[in-house]
């Protein structure tokens, strides 16, 4: 049996379609995979059990990604097709059963829409899956000395960025609590996700660098080592909830009522004003370490 499963090119939304995957691989555990996704989330999906083939569609001009993805799936009978991003790919393929999920933004929770997809409610939660060698590197990194709290200053647009000199000072209200802990600063590849950690680093120099040159699953077993992750609206967020890391989503313009992280222990909380519009510098340092410590207290530490 074939699957094929085409999901996002943001790392946020190919996490949150993981619980679809998930449920599909429980649902025919025999079945080979093949997902399509774009080059930032590729790595996400290396340790799926059922993974056959995955497809990595760099976007070309006027759409020529979508000609190739066809090109690359059309010799083959599918059982099953599953689109998530609401192109015509699947219906010039032989299929089985098309599930495809209608393109566009639209207002609620983005899980639900994609739970819809296969008339799952509740939607399933986002999982992850890390090899042997992942848990191995992360235990190097992570260690268990200490709890770790973990940290994301970062995001795709400044937007979306709390104040970065304003971790110092939300560390010393955790710290004050819980003086056993140490902070782990989190982020992407690249110069600017490094240029935006580097103040958090320096403001906390017994922080562990825990990023810019780790693979996806090797940064998923790391942050479920962690007792809690605070961050941005971002990837590296709605992973930390997949990795079933208590997780507090930092918002501001973003709306959390599509984008909240997803998990058992996942909550959010957002800046005064309306919804898409309230600047996330008004997230007060004291009420996020209220939000963090409640949730420390509810999941243990």
């Amino acid at each position: 049996m074939r699957i094929l499963f085409i999901t996002a090119t943001r790392l946020g939304d190919a996490v949150l379609s993981t619980g679809l995957l998930a449920y599909l691989h429980q649902r025919w555990p025999d079945a080979r995979f093949t997902i399509a996704c774009g080059p930032v989330a590729a790595g996400l999906f290396s340790a799926f059990p059922g993974l056959e083939r995955t497809i990595v569609m760099e976007k070309r001009p006027y759409d020529q990604h979508w000609l190739d993805l066809w090109k690359a799936c059309v010799p083959l009978k599918w059982d099953i097709t599953v689109d998530l991003r609401g192109s015509a790919v699947t219906f010039l393929l032989r299929s089985g059963r098309r599930f495809i999920m209608r393109g566009g933004r639209r207002a609620g929770a983005r899980i639900t829409h994609l739970g819809n997809v296969l008339n799952l409610s509740p939607p399933p939660l986002p999982t992850v899956w890390v090899s042997p060698a992942d848990r191995a590197k992360a235990q190097q990194i992570i260690p268990d000395t200490s709890p770790i709290i973990a940290f994301g200053p970062t995001a795709n647009w400044t937007g979306k960025i709390w104040p970065t000199e304003r971790y110092l000072p939300l560390w010393q209200r955790l710290y004050a609590a819980y003086p056993q802990i140490r902070p782990a600063i989190f982020y992407g590849p690249g110069e600017q996700e490094a240029a935006l950690a580097r103040p958090v680093l320096a403001a906390l120099p017994q922080a562990i660098d825990a990023g810019g040159h780790f693979s996806l699953t090797e940064v998923a077993a790391m942050l479920a080592r962690c007792r809690l992750y605070i961050g941005n609206d971002s990837g590296l967020m709605h992973l930390a909830a997949a990795a079933g890391t208590p997780t507090l989503g930092l918002f501001g313009p973003s709306r959390a009522s599509e984008y909240a992280p997803s998990g058992k222990n996942a909550r959010w909380i957002a800046a005064p004003g309306p919804e898409g519009e309230a600047p996330i510098a008004g997230l007060d340092v004291a009420d996020i370490a209220t939000a963090a410590l409640s949730l420390l207290k509810e999941t243990g530490i």
